[in-house]
């Protein structure tokens, strides 16, 4: 794929995509059916310690698979290694179809990760849950696993999507379960924190309710477009993530994510018509580990969810509280601080 030179023909639709590619800050790279690479951008080659060009034409390496977001490490050439999450699309450009891998740098990231996964090691109560929490779902993969491998079972297509998906689901709820002890050790540990910063509440709703797959659908959003928090990013993400799993799991669509701005606060509600919270357990909503007597019975959990939403909260010069429904269910807002007008 060449390059495209200065001169007076006009960019066709190739020129141009390339023009945007090369000056995006994610690495960028764009792989044929075959493997190999067609083009990458300069942040794609700083990525692999490389001058961009010399990776043209060069077999790619890693699995290519659309929709999803994995993490590959890539070897430099001084002997170190770069973590970096990708995510592929697959495009027809010029006839021609290609995938499009988005690289972005998230070594630091990991790093503190298993920093924190080290931290986690000296935290008995935490693993005393971890243990208690995780059991159900490891022996539910081990045993659907073992359904799909036994050579004498005879599964209608049906059937062997229908296990295919149900080990998805407790593999989702494992990683949500490691990242809520993430973010407890990082809460513990009293890890530096990054600067606040300018968050479209909007904009970051929509990100976090793609995650939800199908269940996004019974979700109503209001909020203005123009509408933007001073927060940290990251902990925001992790606050409304863990209400809207609080809602789908507690309560019963519809559910409803609405923010209101007022001088120089946002309240953010999130709220679901569920059965709502049993007025004798509200004074420990948010205290560590704790759940609800019954839930137990009807879903599972670690008690860490609110906990870390008050403790984010907080920490971003905001609160959380509860409210009981206008017509049933729960209700929780999140009073954050408004970004000003830059």
């Amino acid at each position: 794929m060449s390059t495209p030179v200065s001169g007076s023909r006009p960019r066709t639709g190739r020129d141009a995509g390339q023009a945007i590619i090369s000056a995006s800050a994610d690495g960028i790279v764009l792989v044929g059916d075959d493997g190999y690479i067609r083009f990458c951008n300069p942040a794609a080659g700083e990525l692999f310690g490389r001058p961009a060009d010399h990776l043209l034409g060069g077999p790619f390496g890693f699995p290519i698979v659309a929709g999803r977001a994995t993490e590959v490490e890539l070897m430099l050439p001084d002997g170190g290694e770069r973590i970096v999450e990708m995510r592929v699309t697959s495009t027809l450009l010029d006839g021609e179809h290609l995938h499009v891998a988005a690289l972005r740098d998230v070594t630091r990231r990991r790093r503190l990760e298993q920093d924190l996964e080290r931290a986690l090691e000296r935290q008995h109560a935490t693993a005393a849950v971890v243990a208690h929490e995780l059991r159900s779902p490891l022996a539910a993969i081990r045993t659907l696993t073992d359904v799909l491998r036994d050579p004498a079972a005879t599964l209608t297509p049906e059937l062997r999507a229908d296990v295919v998906d149900r080990i998805a689901e407790r593999t989702a709820f494992l990683q949500s379960m490691v990242a809520k002890l993430l973010t407890a050790a990082r809460i513990d540990e009293g890890v530096v924190r990054p600067p606040l910063e300018r968050v479209p509440l909007l904009e970051l709703t929509l990100e976090r309710l793609a995650d939800f797959g199908e269940q996004a659908g019974e979700v109503a959003v209001t909020c203005d477009a123009g509408l933007v928090a001073h927060v940290n990013r990251d902990e925001m993400s992790s606050m409304l993530v863990n209400c809207l799993e609080n809602a789908f799991a507690y309560g019963r669509p519809p559910i409803k994510v609405s923010a209101t701005g007022e001088d120089d606060r946002i309240e953010l509600r999130i709220s679901d018509s569920g059965p709502g919270v049993p007025e004798d357990f509200v004074p420990r909503l948010f205290d560590r580990f704790a759940r609800e007597p019954g839930a137990g019975r009807r879903t599972e959990g670690s008690g860490l969810g609110l906990w870390i939403v008050r403790c984010l909260a907080r920490a971003n010069g905001g609160e959380v509280r509860y409210e009981p429904g206008d017509h049933g269910g729960a209700c929780f807002c999140i009073s954050l601080r408004r970004a000003r007008d830059s």
